[in-house]
């Protein structure tokens, strides 16, 4: 298998090869989700329920799996899903969106841990919780600052055997050994809802396109998720109009560039 080496290496082997992401992600992120797979070069496909989940995940090219709008339902679909990509050998991303809320989110994110996803994504809060510290974290917001979860994302990494992506102002990416940090990005992007959430379906697409490098992969989305928010702030009076701009930026964006803008260090 040829080894794609380099962010924009990524990019431009994705939009070549276009992967079908299975994203079982939630209500208010279903829209963004898709259009970001959509605008970066991926195939998008939102499949929850329970009866065709497991059967979907073993046609696509990775699955994502986001808790945020979470139901027995839709619990149901996602651990059939997880199941059947990890029998088939696919790379799955958990999104573990406010699992610490309340006993059903903990018990939920329990059951799938143990399913073993090789890609995590989450802010600070969700991580530091996830890893078993004490976070400030409050529903969906992420109250502590991304360097206060890098030790959390790297014992969270060693224990799961998984990438552990840690995003915010700088993100942060770990398997528990090496790590990077990834610089870029908008204040404007947390104004705009489950622009983190299409995040881990993006995580998903680079780990499809690269199986071989889940590390890399993860900083590949990270990366050109920095890039175009830095490009799309440049001419928004706001999160509206960051909006649809950040969808462009993403489109416009090609190989060479990423290379050339990315801003990631040795963590």
């Amino acid at each position: 298998m040829q080894r794609k080496t380099t962010s924009g290496a990524m990019l431009e082997a994705m939009r070549e090869k276009p992967p079908l992401v299975h994203c079982i992600t939630n209500y208010v992120a279903m829209n963004i989700a898709a259009n970001v797979l959509l605008a970066s070069g991926a195939s998008p496909a939102m499949v929850h329920a329970a009866e065709e989940a497991g059967e979907f995940a073993g046609i696509a090219s990775a699955l994502t799996v986001n808790i945020g709008t979470l139901s027995t339902q839709w619990l149901d679909g996602m651990r059939a899903a997880a199941k059947a990509a990890a029998s088939a050998g696919k790379p799955w991303v958990l999104d573990p969106v406010a699992h610490y809320a309340t006993a059903f989110r903990r018990q939920a994110v329990a059951d799938l841990l143990a399913l073993k996803p090789t890609i995590i994504r989450g802010n600070a809060s969700e991580i530091i919780a996830l890893a078993g510290g004490e976070s400030r974290g409050q529903g969906v917001d992420s109250r502590d600052p991304v360097e206060q979860a890098e030790d959390s994302a790297r014992r969270l990494a060693e224990r799961q055997q998984a990438i552990v992506a840690v995003t915010g102002a700088v993100d942060f990416v770990t398997d528990g050994a090496k790590a990077v940090r990834i610089k870029g990005g908008s204040v404007l992007m947390p104004q705009v809802t489950a622009l983190g959430c299409s995040l881990t379906c993006l995580v998903g697409a680079f780990a499809a396109t690269a199986p071989e490098d889940l590390f890399g992969a993860t900083v590949a989305a990270l990366a050109i998720f920095a890039v175009a928010g830095e490009d799309a702030a440049l001419g928004a009076a706001g999160p509206g109009s960051f909006a649809w701009r950040f969808l462009d930026a993403l489109a416009a964006l090609d190989g060479e560039a990423l290379d050339a803008r990315a801003r990631v260090s040795i963590a």
